[in-house]
């Protein structure tokens, strides 16, 4: 259906297209969101019953721009086809990747935002939800023990929370925010383990300092970087006549959520005076579990901390930050002022001190994520996870043609299976073979130059009978 929807203009447009202010249109746009949010929750609440990783068959919508708009029902008839060919996090058995089903508060969150379309670019943009992105940012800081000093900004990513944290290391250190690195003789150099995330790598060659800057770290039989290693470059690097700036932890490995020493690493990092930065994009979450919190024990040493709740909170997609202990010294080191977006007394534009300019207001959702489901909720779902995790890996344990990669630390575990020929196609083969039939997704890393399965145990729904059901169908793979 097409109306004219402005008196003194020729335009036609679906009447349903905008959102009349005035509420002429209430009544038809109300049909076309009960339409699609049906439409979604009735996928949602079948999602056990659809596959993790559809087959790819091909189908993509044929259309992009066309000469008038489609009637509704095939446009619907379309988000069915999308639906049923993405991948589905809401299946319990989706245990491959560190994604899961979002809170539906945080799905809700994500609906406001964009409803309200608010740009948090500057406080003139977003005047009530940048001031909330402050003071929640201040909060959770506190969570990983910063002090009154700290604060933080929200990112689309934490990749790009990585970037920045890197820049902002390397600004400090080298005061070359200004010259650049060309008047700077020394090599400058950064250190992380040699599992850490490749956005690392990503950092150094964007901030042109080039990947080889990043030196790797040895690491242990559980996957976690070497102190004495560690210790033991950084000399090395001076030696050679480079110029050590900052040193990157991680607390939940992207292969086997391995959190490596942040106590003795923090240590390193005081004696060397280096910027000591946690990539806690994941494992952060366990600030918020009474049992598990030690995990984390001298990560309130950083300089600065990425975490995403996207992850582990179940806050939908993107929510990511960066944390800093000293919110001033890290204004300082990489504020460009910006005069069009207007001044405030008591807040800084977030689009003068963070990589993205314009940018979604992710901080409603996480807001609403966590005010549904309070402390206590996360601290059972934490632990809800880590007792899956054990029985899990017990299954593994009790199989002698199955092993662990290293012991779990959070509630990843790597393992793969070991028969006497072709253990890489048999891990493969098996991947598929479950996943075709619903029983459950693994992601496949290659790990130590090797394919392992990697399960993720962070789906709210997932039962110790699917995971038994799990095993019983991997005896049978393996028997046949």
């Amino acid at each position: 259906m097409t109306n004219k929807i402005f008196d003194t203009d020729n335009i036609e447009l679906s009447v349903n297209t905008f959102i009349d202010p005035y509420g002429a249109n209430r009544a038809d746009v109300q049909r076309l969101f009960d339409k699609i949010i049906t439409g979604l929750l009735d996928f949602l609440s079948n999602a056990a019953n659809v596959e993790p990783i559809p087959s790819w068959d091909g189908w993509l919508p044929q259309v992009l721009l066309p000469t008038q708009g489609r009637p509704m029902e095939e446009i619907m008839n379309d988000v069915q086809q999308i639906l049923r060919r993405s991948m589905n996090p809401a299946n319990p058995r989706f245990i491959g990747h560190m994604d899961t089903v979002p809170s539906s508060m945080g799905i809700l969150g994500e609906l406001i935002s964009a409803a309200l379309n608010n740009n948090m670019l500057s406080v003139e943009m977003s005047p009530l939800l940048s001031r909330l992105e402050h003071r929640c940012m201040q909060e959770i800081a506190s969570w990983f023990g910063f002090g009154k000093f700290a604060g933080g900004v929200m990112c689309g990513g934490g990749s790009l929370s990585n970037l920045q944290a890197i820049a902002v290391a390397r600004n400090t250190a080298l005061q070359c925010q200004s010259s650049g690195l060309a008047r700077n003789a020394t090599r400058p150099v950064f250190f992380a383990s040699t599992v850490a995330h490749t956005s690392l790598q990503k950092a150094a060659m964007l901030l042109g300092i080039g990947t080889e800057a990043l030196i790797g770290i040895d690491i242990d039989e559980h996957s976690r970087m070497r102190p004495e290693t560690l210790r033991a470059a950084i000399r090395h690097s001076r030696e050679r006549g480079e110029r050590p700036f900052c040193v990157v932890a991680t607390a939940g490995t992207t292969t086997t959520g391995s959190i490596d020493p942040l106590k003795e690493i923090a240590m390193i990092c005081h004696e060397e005076s280096l910027w000591f930065h946690v990539d806690a994009a994941y494992g952060g979450a366990l600030m918020l579990s009474d049992r598990y919190r030690h995990l984390l024990d001298g990560i309130d040493k950083a300089d600065s901390i990425t975490f995403n709740p996207q992850k582990w909170l179940y806050v939908p997609k993107t929510c990511a930050m960066l944390l800093f202990r000293d919110q001033a010294r890290w204004q300082n080191a990489f504020r460009i002022g910006a005069p069009y977006m207007g001044n405030n007394d008591d807040l800084v534009n977030s689009g003068e001190v963070s990589i993205q300019g314009t940018r979604h207001a992710d901080v409603l959702k996480l807001w609403l994520s966590l005010q549904h489901m309070g402390s206590t909720g996360i601290d059972g779902l934490i632990d809800r996870c880590m007792h899956l995790t054990n029985v899990f890996t017990d299954h593994i344990n009790a199989r002698p043609y199955l092993m662990l990669a290293s012991e779990p630390q959070t509630n990843l575990v790597c393992f793969r299976g070991i028969p006497a020929n072709d253990q890489d196609h048999w891990n493969s083969a098996l991947q598929r073979y479950l996943n075709e039939n619903n029983i459950a997704f693994f992601s496949l890393p290659v790990y130590r130059q090797q394919k392992w399965l990697r399960a993720v145990l962070l789906n709210p729904y997932l039962q110790k009978n699917d995971i038994e059901n799990i095993f019983r169908h991997i005896d049978e793979f393996n028997c046949e």
